[in-house]
């Protein structure tokens, strides 16, 4: 097992997968979260531009699917903030709860708040 994950790891991370970013284009994130931890993808062109991952903290162990989804979010904004600063970005979500959330009228005061707490960014 550790050989093919070895394996997977060299392959995902070699130049014909990964590109460097250009700062004229616009970025896509794709994200996920489990009860594990966070991972995102940031890509442009179909390409691999970086990886992100991390485990969940001790109190978001106790999150709801929607907030480790939100968290996966914010994580993925923080990380590559110095790419996606200026530019245009789509993020790609799976979890029907979010794509409900930004489609509700409520989305814009939860947006405000989440603002808020990103200033800075």
């Amino acid at each position: 097992m550790t050989n093919v994950r070895e394996l997977l790891k060299e392959k995902l991370t070699t130049a014909s997968v990964l590109t460097l970013p250009d700062l004229h284009k616009d970025f896509v994130v794709y994200y996920d979260a489990s009860s594990q931890g966070l991972g995102c993808v940031l890509m442009q062109d179909n390409k691999v531009v970086s990886y992100a991952s991390r485990q969940l903290r001790a109190h978001e162990e106790n999150y709801p699917t929607h907030d480790l989804e939100l968290a996966a979010v914010v994580h993925a904004l923080k990380i590559w903030r110095h790419y996606l600063m200026g530019n245009k970005c789509k993020i790609c979500t799976d979890h029907k709860s979010l794509k409900y959330i930004f489609t509700r009228d409520v989305a814009e005061h939860e947006a405000k708040d989440m603002a808020r707490a990103n200033q800075g960014l």
